[in-house]
């Protein structure tokens, strides 16, 4: 009995041990690296897209982000772009990317809508390009409210659409190389100069009122419409891509897509280079101000890849 209890002492010594007493060696740090803060000199590829929207397109052209709703328009050619009367607009959710109305705005018996093009929204209305001339919606309800008709030009591709510093609406007509302006039904062509590119979309540059044209084909330098003046001028041009199609301001910066080399580009002092690769050719493009985001549609995969953009 006396070898015993110190061999009893032990096992219990040794027991306390293994519950815990004795510290545990520190447990690896697991916390990821932080990600890299995203700046204009970096390159994205499909990896790096925020979301991916698809199930309902059909050939989905263009993306209008209204930032009173919070949600991104896009319209669906659905077929052929002449006229075949079944083209749509469907409204997504800009938080989380659900379609929430696959044909939210369609045309009427009157007045079909044949391959929805560009869009913009003045007030309550979201205009919409098509075949014959342009729709325009409650943005809100998606009813048809308007349309104003162009086939007295003979149109050949309508395109795009912005609003002027004017208050005038301004359209593009890539099939024609024509650009366009409308002040409530009436219509005027302003020039079918061949500098013109053909354009294919618009947008307002809000630090000069000038309208920047992003040219289809094979030219390669932008100009944009100055208003006042009514005439062009040239802001840059690219050295490489080309078909360009949707062009926005985002900052001091100019962006726009090319379907040549499925790419997003950004312009800075008359300088582009590449930011985005895609795995598709792009189409017209639209901007989520609230989370500076970028929704590109591609017409022949039936969907809309976002990605985030540089916030400075």
């Amino acid at each position: 009995m006396q070898r015993i209890i110190p061999l009893l002492a032990i096992f219990f010594l040794f027991a306390a041990c293994q519950t815990g007493e004795t510290p545990a060696p520190d447990a690896p740090d697991e916390t990821p690296e932080p990600a890299p803060t995203l700046s204009w000199d970096m390159m994205q590829t499909g990896a790096d897209r925020v979301a991916v929207v698809e199930g309902g397109f059909i050939g989905p052209e263009s993306v209008r982000y209204d930032p009173a709703q919070d949600v991104y328009f896009v319209s669906n050619f659905n077929g052929d772009v002449s006229g075949d009367a079944n083209g749509f607009i469907s409204r997504v959710s800009a938080e989380d990317g659900t379609i929430t109305e696959v044909e939210f705005m369609v045309g009427t018996d009157e007045h079909p809508m044949h391959a929805p093009r560009g869009m913009y929204i003045v007030g309550d209305t979201l205009w919409a390009a098509d075949a014959e001339g342009l729709h325009g919606f409650h943005r809100e309800t998606g009813d048809h409210l308007a349309f104003v008709d162009f086939t007295s030009f003979e149109p050949g591709f309508l395109n795009d659409i912005v609003q002027g510093n004017d208050g005038a609406l301004y359209i593009t007509d890539t099939g024609a190389s024509r650009l366009y302006r409308m002040v409530g039904s009436d219509v005027t062509q302003l020039s079918a100069d061949t500098l013109l590119g053909p354009p294919n979309g618009i947008t307002a540059d809000p630090s000069t009122g000038h309208l920047l044209l992003a040219p289809w084909g094979g030219v390669q330098t932008f100009r944009a419409w100055r208003i006042a003046e009514g005439d062009l001028i040239e802001v840059g041009s690219a050295a490489t891509g080309g078909n360009f199609d949707g062009v926005e301001v985002v900052g001091s910066r100019i962006v726009y897509t090319s379907q040549v080399d499925s790419s997003l580009y950004v312009m800075a002092d008359s300088v582009a280079v590449p930011v985005i690769k895609m795995s598709g050719r792009p189409a017209d493009q639209g901007i989520d101000t609230r989370r500076s985001r970028i929704a590109v549609p591609f017409v022949a995969l039936d969907r809309v890849d976002i990605w985030a953009l540089p916030q400075d």
